[in-house]
C-alpha cells in the first residue's frame, strides 16, 4: 500500500510537470516548445491505448500504429473533403466531410474501434509470438493499402490545410491546442484507472496472470482480452486524430511497424502497467530526439541505451524505479 501511495502522489507530481513546461514555454515566448509538449502528450496517449493490452492484458501488440493511422486517415479524409467542399459520398445518402473535432474524434474511435474488434478477434485465437505476428501483419496489410491509395495522396500522405476546430478553443494557438490534448489525456487516464480498479479490469489482470482459473469461474478470457483490445485500438486511434490535427498532414508512416515499437518503447521506459508509464516514455522519447538530434541522425542509439538500462536495472521503469527509491528513502 506505501508505494501505491508513493506512485499516486508521483503521478500528480508527473502530470502538474507536463502542464506546468508548456505555460513556462508560453509565457516565455516559446511556441516551439509547446508544440513539442504537445507531441509528447499524443504519443503518450498512443502508449496508454497500447498499456491497456500490454501493461494490463499481457497482449503484446505490434500493430497498434495501424490504428493510430486509422484515426489519423479518418480526420484527414473528412477534414479534406469540408476544406475541397466535396461530399466524402453521394449515394444512396450525401455524407459531407466536417472540420469539428468532436465529431472527427468520434469517427477516428468508431473506426479504430471496429478495426480492433476484426484484428483482434482473428489474432487472439493465437497467443505468444504468433499473436504478435499476426499483429503486425494485419498492420502491415494496411501500412500498403494506404500507400496504394492514390486517392487520399498514396505514399505522400494527405494535407490538412486548417487545423480544424473544437467549440470555444483557438486550435490554432500552439497552447490551446496543448492544453486540448492534455485535457484528453488526463480524462483517458483517469478512465483507465477507474477501469483498473472495476471488474473488467480485475478479470483481465486475472486474464493476464492464470487463464486457467478465469475459465473456471465461468468468465471468458477470449471475450476479456477482445474488449481490452478493442478499447485499447480505441485510445490509440484518438491519439492519432490529434496527431494528425498536431502536424496537419497524415501519411502512411503513421502505420509503420517502427512507430509500433516506439510506443511499446515508451512503455518499457515509463513502465509496464503503470499510469503514467506512457506518459513518462513518451517525454523521454521527444527529449532524446530534440536534444540528440540536432547532434547527431543517429540519436536513436542514446535511446536505445537508456532502453537497455531500464531492462538491466529497472524493471518497474522510471516509475518503478523513482517510487521505489522514495519508498525505501
Amino acid at each position: 500500500m506505501p508505494e501505491f501511495v508513493t506512485e499516486h502522489r508521483l503521478n500528480i507530481l508527473l502530470a502538474l510537470i507536463l502542464l506546468g513546461g508548456p505555460l513556462v514555454a508560453h509565457y516565455a515566448d516559446e511556441p516551439f516548445l509547446v508544440t513539442l509538449a504537445t507531441r509528447a502528450t499524443i504519443l503518450a496517449l498512443a502508449g496508454v491505448g497500447l498499456n491497456i493490452a500490454l501493461g494490463l492484458g499481457g497482449l503484446v501488440s505490434f500493430g497498434h500504429a495501424a490504428f493510430f493511422g486509422l484515426g489519423g486517415y479518418a480526420v484527414g479524409i473528412l477534414a479534406s473533403h469540408h476544406q475541397n467542399y466535396e461530399p466524402l459520398m453521394t449515394s444512396p445518402f450525401v455524407i459531407n466531410g466536417t472540420n469539428q473535432m468532436l465529431v472527427l474524434w468520434l469517427v477516428a474511435i468508431i473506426v479504430s474501434g471496429l478495426a480492433a474488434l476484426v484484428i483482434g478477434a482473428l489474432s487472439l485465437r493465437t497467443s505468444g509470438v504468433y499473436f504478435i505476428m499476426i499483429t503486425l501483419a494485419f498492420a502491415q496489410m494496411i501500412y500498403y493499402f494506404a500507400i496504394s491509395w492514390p486517392a487520399y495522396g498514396g505514399e505522400d500522405g494527405l494535407s490538412i490545410y486548417v487545423r480544424n476546430a473544437f467549440p470555444g478553443v483557438n486550435t490554432l494557438r500552439p497552447l490551446d491546442f496543448f492544453l486540448l490534448c492534455y485535457a484528453v489525456l488526463i480524462v483517458v487516464l483517469i478512465a483507465q484507472w477507474k477501469m483498473t480498479g472495476a471488474r473488467f479490469g480485475i478479470a483481465l489482470q486475472a486474464v493476464r496472470q492464470n487463464e486457467g482459473r478465469v475459465a473456471a469461474l465461468g468468465l471468458s478470457p477470449y471475450k476479456i482480452r477482445l474488449a481490452a483490445f478493442v478499447i485499447s485500438g480505441m485510445v490509440t486511434g484518438l491519439a492519432g486524430a490529434l496527431y494528425a490535427d498536431l502536424n496537419r498532414f497524415v501519411s502512411p508512416s503513421m502505420m509503420s511497424w517502427h512507430l509500433s515499437g516506439e510506443i511499446m518503447v515508451f512503455i518499457i521506459l515509463g513502465g509496464v502497467a503503470r499510469l503514467f508509464g506512457p506518459v513518462v516514455g513518451a517525454c523521454l522519447f521527444v527529449l532524446f530526439e530534440h536534444a540528440f538530434g540536432s547532434v547527431t541522425e543517429h540519436w536513436q542509439f542514446f535511446l536505445g541505451a537508456a532502453l537497455l538500462a531500464v531492462v538491466l536495472f529497472a524493471r518497474g521503469g522510471f516509475i518503478g524505479l523513482v517510487a521505489g527509491r522514495v519508498r525505501h528513502d
